[in-house]
């Protein structure tokens, strides 16, 4: 029967349609690269999503967040993306939570519910967290690398984090899973070298100055984008077991 997914079931066929219909992800941070990855996932059939952000949208979010517009600013980000979410699918269960997440707040979910966990935050310590609280539940996980000051959305691959290269995100990344004896994670990355960003507090959103991080990020429409839709790709593929011919 004719319906919204029916081109999509033309590549995997209805029993994986069926699989993804029944599938909950959950998706941390929904910037740039985690709210194209959400829009996929529910592009695909995702039968129920979680999606975890703490941030407002701001006006500098726009060149790049698919939940950004004029419309949405000083809106919080997950009400905004349920909103869309529900427009695209009204059938989806979406769960939202506006949390930034830490090794403080991690014990507020049960990883054990979620079929695969996807981790678009920007913090080394969240997100170290992410990748061992998921992987203590036996739940896939991937993970998106530094995606800011970068220009080439082409240069991005899928890899183990240990096969990884030149990304200092994932240098970090590499050292600190060592000592926590974990062998393996999925990760979307990039060897371009950064850019280094102007530094002018004038174009940026007085939230982000507040932000842990030493140094806010230069970025673009179509870097981000591209990195959440591999990140999606991998998820979906992963779900139903596809593998290219």
């Amino acid at each position: 029967m004719l319906n919204q997914f029916s081109r999509t079931e033309l590549i995997f066929g209805k029993d994986a349609m069926e699989k993804l219909s029944k599938s909950r992800v959950a998706v941390f941070g929904i910037g740039g690269v985690g709210g194209h990855t959400v829009e996929a996932l529910v592009r695909s059939g995702i039968g129920a999503i979680d999606i975890i952000d703490n941030d407002k949208v701001c006006l500098t979010n726009i060149n790049r967040q698919i939940y950004a517009t004029r419309r949405t600013i000083g809106k919080d980000k997950v009400d905004v993306a349920k909103e869309r979410i529900l427009e695209i699918n009204p059938n989806v269960i979406v769960q939202t939570y506006k949390i930034f997440y830490m090794p403080d707040t991690s014990g507020q979910f049960d990883f054990s519910q979620y079929d695969y966990v996807v981790d678009a935050i920007d913090t080394v310590t969240g997100k170290i967290e992410l990748v061992v609280r998921a992987q203590e539940a036996n739940v896939p996980i991937i993970c998106s690398m530094g995606a800011g000051n970068k220009v080439d959305p082409t240069a991005f691959e899928v890899a183990d984090i240990y096969k990884t290269s030149v990304c200092p995100l994932a240098k970090v990344m590499r050292q600190e899973l060592r000592k926590r004896n974990v062998k393996k994670l999925k990760v979307v990355y990039s060897k371009e070298q950064a850019l280094t960003p102007i530094k002018d507090l004038a174009l940026i959103c007085s939230n982000e100055t507040e932000s842990p991080r030493k140094q806010i990020p230069g970025s673009n429409a179509f870097v981000p984008s591209v990195v959440g839709l591999i990140i999606a790709g991998e998820v979906i593929k992963d779900l139903i077991g596809f593998t290219s011919k």
